[in-house]
């Protein structure tokens, strides 16, 4: 399968593809043109590692669930070493999401100051 062709079996892009080839966890063999060629089980693998990127984990943090991503990532029981970058993230995440807290609340005050509380902003 030509990276075309995985790219729209798993609904990504070629350069994400080359990304995550980049990053070790696919690969691919070079056909005579140079063309990069996948098993067509890399399709599996492909949208493992984009579910464990839309749930918020990093390229580096997919590295710890390498032993799975052939499979269904969902079916069986977490290993600790998932379960630790998986808490390690969730605390990154609501750190930031703290942070920007704070920052709105900041800017809101300084807005509601500025105005004379004429303008409420939109929640």
């Amino acid at each position: 399968m030509r990276i075309g062709e995985l790219a729209a079996a798993t609904g990504t892009t070629p350069r994400a593809l080359r990304h995550y080839e980049q990053a070790g966890l696919i690969t691919s063999e070079r056909a005579a043109n140079g063309y990069r060629l996948y098993d067509p089980g890399t399709a599996v693998r492909v949208r493992n590692i984009r579910h464990l990127l839309d749930a918020g984990l990093t390229l580096d943090d997919v590295q710890v669930f390498l032993p799975c991503l052939d499979g269904d990532v969902t079916a069986g029981p977490a290993s600790e070493a998932a379960l630790r970058v998986a808490a390690e993230r969730l605390a990154v995440l609501e750190g930031r999401i703290a942070a920007q807290a704070a920052v709105r609340d900041r800017l809101a005050a300084a807005l509601r100051e500025a105005t004379g509380a004429r303008i409420r902003p939109v929640a």
